[in-house]
């Protein structure tokens, strides 16, 4: 078997992982298609062999989705080293096959993968999903075996707590969540976190400035928004959870979110001077100065 065979067996797995990984199909496929082009451009490059097909194509598709997480994240999290695409690991078993993101894996979960650092959610998926060892995984992560376990056993509690540990942040994670993937340009990580009768309304001041009257369904809000919203910033609306786009350090339209049951469910813009008056600046679910 060559190695663009090798490939393409290999090809339904490696979007598994990336697709769980990342929580978005459209970039997974994204992923495992810059996977096929560094092993093209190895081949050009005649270098050292290949020892474990599977395994080369596990650790680049692996670090290339931790670089995708890190991208979402500014600061990041729990020291994230860099890591070189070269370096092989031993494969385990794959007892997984084909996995995508399973539609048993509710927005819920989705949302709390995303309160995990970028090595948490690769350990945690690597070893619960897809039966990777832990040696392999410290391996992907630059790491030790212990510390990958430690990595794994704590997403593992943070995605078991039981759902009254996390109500009190879903809102604002939820909120953060789309607003991320709306100026990431994430179109099916947003139609995920959209109820499927979402709408999109404004008041009359924030129609004055531009903002559509009314947009209704899923569909339509996210291909509004997709791209949009990059002057953003993560806001309190009174008590709500929100996002307010800011002209030289004032608020000058809020995006005011309703979220039922871990899904936005409308979002209404308004640039009302006496709402607007009790926007204030937050950083994840506190209130900032």
């Amino acid at each position: 078997m060559d190695r663009t065979e090798g490939f393409e067996h290999e090809r339904p797995r490696l979007l598994g992982i990336a697709t769980r990984v990342l929580g978005d199909h459209a970039e997974a496929e994204d992923v495992v298609q810059q996977a096929w082009l560094r092993l093209h451009r190895t081949d050009a490059a005649d270098g050292a062999p290949i020892e474990s097909l599977p395994a080369w194509l596990t650790t680049v598709t692996t670090r290339l989705c931790l670089d995708r997480l890190r991208a979402r994240i500014p600061a990041p999290i729990d020291g994230v080293e860099e890591l070189h695409d070269g370096t092989e690991v031993a494969w385990a078993s794959d007892p997984a096959g084909d996995v995508a993101l399973a539609d048993t894996v509710g927005l819920a979960l989705q949302v709390v993968l995303e309160r995990l650092s970028p090595r948490e959610r690769v350990a945690f998926v690597l070893h619960d999903s897809f039966g990777v060892e832990f040696p392999t995984i410290a391996t992907i992560l630059d790491t030790t075996p212990a510390a990958a376990r430690k990595l794994a056993s704590r997403a593992r509690t943070k995605v078991s707590a039981p759902a009254h540990e996390v109500a009190h942040t879903t809102d604002w994670e939820v909120v953060d969540a789309f607003m991320a993937a709306a100026k990431a340009g994430e179109f099916e990580r947003l139609l995920s976190l959209l109820a499927p009768d979402a709408t999109m309304t404004a008041d009359a001041a924030a129609v004055v400035v531009g903002t559509p009257e009314r947009i209704e369904g899923r569909r339509e809000v996210a291909e509004f928004l997709n791209g949009s919203a990059h002057a953003a910033l993560a806001v309190f609306a009174g008590d709500r959870p929100g996002a307010a786009w800011y002209d030289r350090g004032t608020a000058r339209v809020l995006f005011d979110f309703t979220v039922v049951d871990g899904r936005v469910a409308g979002i209404v813009f308004r640039a009302d001077p006496d709402v607007l008056a009790d926007v204030v600046r937050r950083d994840g679910g506190t209130r900032r100065g």
